[in-house]
């Protein structure tokens, strides 16, 4: 069973989320919080596999809650929940360790998929919000585009066909499915990707590799996931 903290200050979104991850009997909503510092409070309190956090709440927003429970609650993983209209607080969220981003606005079954795989050790991040996060960054996209090819240049062929595939949205267990290896080895992988190009998450590294255009726009993944 995969336990789940909603906060949001609208109770209508909440009921929304919370109807959706009904359907799926191995979701659980263990808890709802109107506001950052009661997410937080929630948090330690039920301990939940996943975080679904607003961007904008009162007293602590999004970013700032998603920060503390990383710090406090790292075995938490925290998906932020936005919208098209709130560009800036993704590209911030970026450094607050965030699991992925799932749009309100999205297929109801991209909230269930996401929640799954953040809760697997994947990335709840769609193409379509990979690419508006890619857009948020600012700069030249080709020059974009360039450095993050440079900067994967030194990985090994197994950890290009990795970072691939975990940028297209797959679980480390689909990962180990699709290249025939241990759950173990791809772990193994990731974490050694991730700390020689100096990454703190798996979504920084699965937007490094849209933008080096290892993943294409059709790339099959789990949906929205």
């Amino acid at each position: 069973m995969i336990r789940v903290l909603l906060a949001d200050d609208e109770a209508m979104i909440r009921a929304g989320v919370r109807a959706i991850l009904a359907t799926d009997p191995g979701i659980e909503v263990v808890a709802e919080a109107g506001d950052g510092r009661e997410a937080v409070g929630l948090a330690h309190r039920h301990r939940p596999d996943v975080v679904l956090l607003d961007v904008r709440m009162p007293r602590l927003d999004g970013l700032a809650t998603a920060e503390e429970l990383r710090t406090t609650l790292p075995g938490t993983a925290v998906v932020m929940l936005t919208t098209f209209s709130e560009d800036d607080y993704i590209a911030r969220a970026l450094g607050c360790g965030v699991g992925g981003f799932l749009l309100k606005s999205g297929d109801p079954r991209e909230l269930i998929a996401g929640v799954r795989a953040v809760a697997a050790g994947g990335a709840a991040l769609s193409p379509t919000v990979a690419r508006r996060v890619i857009d948020t960054l600012g700069g030249e996209r080709l020059s974009r585009a360039a450095g993050a090819r440079s900067r994967l240049e030194p990985l090994t062929g197994r950890e290009r066909e990795v970072v691939a595939l975990l940028g297209a949205g797959l679980s480390n267990q689909e990962i180990a499915g699709r290249l025939h290896v241990v759950e173990g080895t791809v772990k193994a992988h990731v974490s050694a990707v991730l700390g020689r190009l100096g990454l703190r998450n798996r979504v920084q590294l699965a937007i490094l590799a849209h933008e080096a255009g290892l993943v294409p726009d059709d790339a099959q993944g789990p949906p929205g996931a």
